[in-house]
C-alpha cells in the first residue's frame, strides 16, 4: 500500500511537471488531452484512496448567555452595518454625501452594550471578522458577543485575538472563593490575571492589593508595571507602603509608576519630599516692587531624586534642568503653592509673572500637577479664560494640555468651556477640545458647533480643512440638531476669495452630515423602540 501511495505520489508529481513544461516539450507522453484525462484519472484515484480521519474531540457546548437579544429591526440594521467591508470613507478620497457606514458600526455596538444586549448567534462570526480586521472595534464587539464570542473564537485560530484582548470577566470565579481566585492568579493567562485583579481592587482595594503583593516578586518587568498601574483604581493611602517598596524595583519604569502614583497622593512622603524640593526651586521674588515668581532650577539629579523616581535623561532637545524642574513641580502637591504664595487664591497664583521665562515650563508642570491630582480648582484657573486668545493672560495656552485640564471639569462645565471657545475663535483649534467633551453634543456646544460650521462655510474657507471636525460632528453631534443643519445642504454661491469649488464641497459635507444624524437616530430608535 505504501509503495503504491509513493507511486501515485510520483505520477502526480510528473504530470504537474509536464502540464508546467507542456507536452511537447516531454516526447512519449501525448497530447494536451491525453494528459488532461489522465490527470482526471489519477485525482479520482487519489481521492478513492484516501483513507478517512480520526474524528476529533466534540467542543463542549457553547455557554449560555441570558441577555436579551436586539429588536428584529436592530438585528437587521446590524447585518446590514457588518456587511458594509469597504474600506473607511476617509481613505477613499472624496467621500460623497452618503453616511459612513463603517463610522456607525462603533456607535450600534456602544449603545446595544449599554442595553444590556446580546449578539445573535447567526451575526457573531460575522461581527468576530470585523473585530479581527479593525482593532478599534474591539473592546465594544466583544463585550457585545460575550461568553458565546469567546466560546467560538477558540474554535478558529483566526480569532485568537478575541482571547488575547478580552477582558475574561466571562471567566472570573466567585471572588469569595478565595482558592478559585488564588489558583487563577497564579496560573491564569495574562488576560485573565489583570481582569482578576481589576476586578477583586474594585470590590476591595486591601484586597487586591494583597494578591498582588503574594507574587509580586517573582513577576516579569513588563507584568509588574501593568499590574501596578492597576492600583489606579481605588488608589489611597493605604497603598503607600507597598509603592515606597516598588521605588526600589529594578525597572525603570516600575519605578517611574510608583512615584507617579505616590505623587498623586499629597499626603504621601514622597509627595512631601517633593515639595520641599520644588518651594527651593519655586518662590516669591521679594527683590522688586512688583509680584513676581522666582525659579532656580536644579543643578544636579541626586540619587534620592533619582529614587523618588525622577529621570535624569531628558528627551532630545530638552534641557536637563528644566527638565529636572518639571518633574519637581508636577509631582509636588498643589497645596504647596498656596502656602509659598500666602494670601493669594490659585487664580492670582497662576497670573503672576514668571522670572526668567521660566513660565511656560512651570505652568505646564502645574498642568501635570493638576490632571494627576485630579484638582479642579487649579485646572480652572490653568485653563484661563475661554474667550482669551491663546498665548495671552494667565494660564496655559497648549490646546493639549487644555484638554487634560478639560478632562477634569465636570461635563457640563467641559461642555460650555469649549463652546464659549468656540464661539470667540471657531473650529480650527478646537478638535482636541471636543475630543473630551460628552457625547452627544447638545445644547450651547451643539449649537455652537454647527453655528461655527456656517460662519466657515460663509467665509469660503477650505471644507477639507474642516473634515476632521466634521467627522467627529457625525459621530457626536446631537441627532436633533440635524433640523438646524437642513438649511445648510444647498450649494452656497461663491463669494470672491472663496476657494475654487468650496461651495459644492460644503454641500456634500453637510448632506452627508445631516443624512448621518438622522440614521443615527433610527439606530437608537430601532435598539429601544
Amino acid at each position: 500500500m505504501a509503495a503504491g501511495s509513493a507511486g501515485m505520489a510520483r505520477g502526480w508529481e510528473e504530470m504537474v511537471t509536464v502540464a508546467l513544461l507542456g507536452t511537447d516539450r516531454r516526447p512519449g507522453v501525448g497530447t494536451p488531452r491525453e494528459l488532461l484525462d489522465a490527470a482526471a484519472a489519477q485525482t479520482l484515484r487519489r481521492r478513492a484512496g484516501l483513507v478517512p480521519a480520526t474524528a476529533g474531540v466534540r467542543p463542549p457546548d457553547a455557554p449560555p448567555d441570558c441577555r436579551p437579544l436586539p429588536p428584529e429591526a436592530a438585528r437587521r440594521r446590524l447585518a446590514m452595518l457588518l456587511a458594509d467591508r469597504s474600506a473607511p470613507a476617509h481613505a477613499r478620497g472624496r467621500r460623497g454625501s452618503a453616511p459612513d457606514l463603517g463610522e456607525l458600526l462603533p456607535q450600534w455596538l456602544a449603545l446595544a452594550n449599554e442595553r444590556g444586549l446580546r449578539a445573535p448567534a447567526e451575526l457573531l462570526p460575522t461581527l468576530l471578522d470585523a473585530a479581527r480586521a479593525r482593532t478599534d472595534l474591539r473592546p465594544q464587539a466583544l463585550a457585545f458577543a460575550g461568553p458565546r464570542g469567546l466560546w467560538l473564537a477558540r474554535l478558529n485560530p483566526e480569532w485568537r485575538f478575541a482571547l488575547r484582548d478580552a477582558s475574561g470577566n466571562a471567566s472570573l470565579p466567585d471572588l469569595e472563593d478565595t482558592e478559585a481566585v488564588q489558583l487563577l492568579w497564579e496560573e491564569g493567562l495574562f488576560a485573565e490575571r489583570v481582569a482578576l485583579l481589576a476586578a477583586v481592587r474594585a470590590r476591595d482595594a486591601d484586597a487586591g492589593r494583597a494578591l498582588l503583593a503574594t507574587t509580586w516578586t517573582t513577576e516579569r518587568a513588563e507584568d509588574r508595571l501593568m499590574f501596578l498601574d492597576s492600583l489606579r483604581a481605588g488608589l489611597s493611602g493605604a497603598d503607600e507602603e507597598f509603592l515606597e517598596g516598588a521605588l526600589g524595583d529594578r525597572s525603570r519604569n516600575v519605578r517611574a509608576t510608583a512615584a507617579e502614583l505616590l505623587s498623586a497622593l499629597p499626603g504621601s512622603a514622597l509627595a512631601g519630599r517633593m515639595a520641599r524640593r520644588a518651594a527651593s526651586c519655586v518662590a516669591p521674588d521679594r527683590t522688586g516692587g512688583a509680584a513676581l515668581i522666582a525659579v532656580e532650577a536644579p543643578h544636579e539629579c541626586d540619587a534620592a531624586m533619582q529614587r523618588d523616581g525622577v529621570a535624569v535623561r531628558p528627551p532630545n532637545g530638552r534641557g536637563e534642568r528644566s527638565w529636572w524642574l518639571g518633574q519637581l513641580v508636577e509631582s509636588a502637591p498643589l497645596d504647596t503653592w498656596v502656602r509659598r504664595f500666602p494670601g493669594r487664591s490659585v487664580q492670582e497664583i497662576v497670573a503672576l509673572p514668571v522670572s526668567d521665562g521660566w513660565g511656560e515650563e512651570l505652568h505646564a508642570a502645574w498642568c501635570r500637577a493638576a490632571v494627576r491630582q485630579r484638582d479642579a480648582a487649579w485646572s480652572r484657573a490653568l485653563l484661563g479664560a475661554p474667550s482669551a486668545p491663546p498665548g495671552e493672560g494667565a494660564g496655559t495656552a497648549s490646546l493639549a494640555e487644555r484638554a487634560k485640564l478639560l478632562s477634569i471639569l465636570t461635563e457640563a462645565e467641559r461642555a460650555d468651556w469649549v463652546a464659549r471657545f468656540i464661539a470667540a475663535h471657531g473650529l480650527s483649534e478646537a478638535f482636541q477640545l471636543l475630543g473630551v467633551c460628552v457625547v452627544p453634543w447638545a445644547g450651547a456646544l451643539g449649537r455652537a458647533v454647527v453655528d461655527a460650521l456656517e460662519i466657515a462655510r460663509d467665509a469660503g474657507s477650505y471644507p477639507w480643512s474642516f473634515s476632521g471636525v466634521m467627522g467627529l460632528a457625525e459621530r457626536c453631534l446631537d441627532p436633533a440638531e440635524g433640523v438646524r443643519l437642513e438649511g445648510l445642504t444647498a450649494t452656497p454661491p461663491e463669494g470672491e476669495g472663496a476657494a475654487p469649488g468650496a461651495g459644492g464641497y460644503w454641500a456634500e459635507a453637510f448632506q452627508r452630515l445631516v443624512a448621518t444624524l438622522r440614521l443615527r437616530a433610527t439606530l437608537q430608535t430601532e435598539l429601544c423602540p
